[in-house]
């Protein structure tokens, strides 16, 4: 998801609790804060000498200890009202790909990908998702492109 789409899905649900879901049924807690916004230019050399270049928009989430039990989340009002400011202070690039920063003790800090979102029982929730490294030069570098079968390790196959 884009900048400029996850701004105007802000503005489509203004008036829902936005609530952001970092793994299958695992939710930011509701004491959470918007604490900073990257504006991000990625220049990149990968292991096969190609260059590439993109943006992105880091929002990072954090859960406040002091606010533990908070029950009340964030609304996608409040959201788009700091997104707002924040555009106001730097310009986005509105093509920038959108991620979102977080962390907490039991999940590594990562910056997940927006992979979809719901709109239920009254609250907005963004679904995220880490997305996993791979080689972008595998042609170049001579890595064979693989795809996991069931029998991929079977006795015999050769992958032990």
């Amino acid at each position: 998801m884009n900048t400029s789409e996850f701004i105007s899905l802000l503005g489509e649900h203004q008036d829902k609790p936005l609530l952001f879901e970092y793994a299958p049924g695992m939710l930011v807690g509701a004491n959470y804060h918007i604490t900073e916004v990257k504006h991000v230019t990625i220049d990149s050399v990968d292991c096969g000498a190609g260059t590439d270049s993109w943006k992105e928009t880091i929002i990072q989430l954090w859960e406040s200890p002091q606010e533990l039990g908070k029950t009340d989340y964030l609304t996608t009002y409040k959201a788009l009202g700091i997104l707002r400011k924040v555009g106001k202070m730097s310009a986005y690039d509105m093509d920038a790909v959108v991620k979102i920063e977080y962390g907490n003790p039991m999940f590594h800090t990562a910056h997940l990908h927006v992979t979809g979102f719901s709109a239920l029982e009254g609250k907005l929730i963004i679904k995220l998702a880490v997305q996993p490294t791979d080689c972008k030069a595998k042609e170049a570098c001579g890595v064979p492109e693989t795809t996991a079968t069931a029998n991929a390790c079977a006795p015999g196959s050769g992958c032990c």
